[in-house]
């Protein structure tokens, strides 16, 4: 079966690909989604998928790497810890409202990819982060957009 592709948002202030160098065996798990839409996106990754590692809320947002999924939907546990800020006090361990998965660095690149770079490309016209409005912070990407911005990753 082939591997699909996604794009995950992080504030690097909060969590930066840097930080994901970082962790023990550069593995973390994608915790405090608390949206259905990018929820259910999740849920349908599966362990090989690769992801785009994109900085958001930066000067400037970029694409900064590439990431792969190693354990695929589990309960987000955060949501039931009152002291976590993802807590959700309507899901509970036995019905979970929210998922995560954990994710592995596969490479940093050796620049960042930055929004104004990707909204330059004809062939990106239709992925999902350039559209207006789209807010999502985990999202589908399409095979030909993965391989385009990988090539404007030099790879």
């Amino acid at each position: 079966m082939a591997h699909r592709y996604w794009l995950m948002k992080s504030e690097p202030s909060a969590f930066s690909i840097q930080d994901l160098r970082k962790v023990r065996n550069q593995t973390t798990s994608w915790d405090g989604v608390r949206n259905f839409q990018a929820r259910n996106f999740m849920r349908t990754m599966k362990k090989g998928d690769r992801v785009l590692f994109y900085h958001s809320n930066a000067e400037p947002p970029a694409v900064m790497g590439v990431a792969e999924v190693v354990t695929e939907a589990y309960p987000d546990d955060s949501a039931f810890n009152p002291k976590d800020i993802h807590y959700d006090p309507r899901s509970t361990p036995a019905r979970s409202l929210w998922d995560m998965v954990d994710i592995k660095l596969v490479r940093i690149f050796p620049a960042p990819i930055p929004l104004d770079r990707l909204r330059q490309e004809p062939g990106l016209k239709r992925m999902e982060l350039l559209r207006k409005g789209s807010r999502l912070s985990v999202q589908p990407v399409r095979p030909e957009e993965w391989k385009i911005v990988l090539k404007l990753a030099g790879s």
